[in-house]
């Protein structure tokens, strides 16, 4: 039995499931294992130092896999922005079939120059009203990001429970849930609440292909559910990482009445994060981390993970939420006696 939605369709995969786009994380190594598994795995194109690199990261991926992936391209201001149009032109003149997008309305300009190519463009949003807009200027598929997710989860504190329903009644193209997936649960869970299939992010990560440093991975293990910190609230840019000393004091410097970003800086730095994934050095920056961790138990192959995500939600749908249904019969009447 396998689950045929409009995204299994529309990204031309197996399984409704697709790997986000990770800064340091999404490269060949995990992206080539996702699609050979039948999922989608994604590349992150700002991963990459260059756009010539970004081209022969996607050709070391075509090497690794010969089915579909994508490339996640996000859009976010910054002091020494990169040049996110030659990065598309790359993804188009490597002919990626499809591309995860997320960030500023800016992205708005690469949609049209993905469109232009037949690329597929999965927008990732973390609200209704931007999924909607996105739906109205051309996008393919959305990704709904709840609360629970790694990341960016928007500044409105809506948890995936609500959030992909309320966007399942209004968005008409096909939609992905994303933030606390990891199980078969959470993949019947997400298609009951009207989703078409599950974007994972923090659970690939703890996953044997993960190209990053064992320590990160064990982290994954040892946080539960409560074992993440919202940095940059008052800053209006709230990211959700993986809780540790680091990022307690983030979230403790940040909670000064006089605090700014420049007070944290040398604690978040990309390079900093860099030296964690790479090095495994816990203590010399922030990681990314959903709230999933909780439900994190073990480092599977991904092939092991997404096998046993699909098998378990067979079950659920077979046997538990089958079992559940009874024949309806006439209510009980009462009748008056003398």
């Amino acid at each position: 039995m396998a689950f045929s939605t409009r995204i299994t369709e529309l990204l031309e995969i197996e399984h409704p499931i697709v790997q986000g786009g990770m800064q340091g994380v999404g490269r060949a190594e995990l992206a080539g294992a996702v699609s050979n598994a039948g999922a989608l795995g994604i590349l992150t194109a700002l991963t990459q130092p260059s756009p010539r690199a970004l081209s022969e990261e996607i050709e070391r991926c075509r090497s690794m896999t010969g089915k579909p992936f994508g490339v996640n391209m996000t859009v976010f201001p910054t002091m020494n922005s990169p040049d996110y149009k030659a990065y598309a032109q790359a993804i188009i003149d490597a002919k990626v079939p499809v591309v995860e997008t997320a960030g500023t309305a800016a992205v708005a300009e690469l949609w049209a120059m993905f469109k232009a190519a037949s690329i597929r463009v999965v927008h990732k949003c973390t609200a209704v009203r931007h999924a909607l807009s996105a739906e109205r200027k051309g996008v393919d598929a959305i990704s709904i990001d709840g609360f629970e997710c790694a990341g960016h989860p928007g500044e409105d504190d809506i948890p995936g429970l609500i959030l992909i329903p309320a966007a399942a009644d209004k968005v008409r193209i096909p939609m992905l849930a994303s933030g606390g997936f990891g199980d078969g649960r959470g993949l019947v869970a997400a298609l009951a609440l009207g989703a078409d299939g599950i974007n994972m992010g923090t659970r690939f990560c703890a996953t044997q292909e993960a190209p990053i440093h064992a320590n990160v991975k064990q982290a994954y293990l040892d946080n539960d559910e409560r074992g993440t910190n919202l940095i940059f609230r008052k800053l209006h840019n709230t990211a959700r990482v993986g809780r540790s000393t680091v990022s307690d004091e983030v979230v403790r410097l940040l909670a000064q009445p006089e605090a700014t970003f420049k007070d944290v800086a040398h604690l978040v730095a990309g390079v900093q994060g860099r030296r964690v994934l790479e090095q495994g050095d816990m203590e010399a920056g922030v990681f990314w981390a959903g709230q999933i961790q909780g439900l994190i138990h073990d480092i599977p192959s991904v092939a092991e993970l997404i096998d046993r995500i699909i098998a378990d939600a067979e079950v659920l749908v077979r046997e538990r939420l089958a079992s559940l249904l009874v024949a309806s019969t006439p209510p009980h009447r009462l009748t008056a006696t003398a």
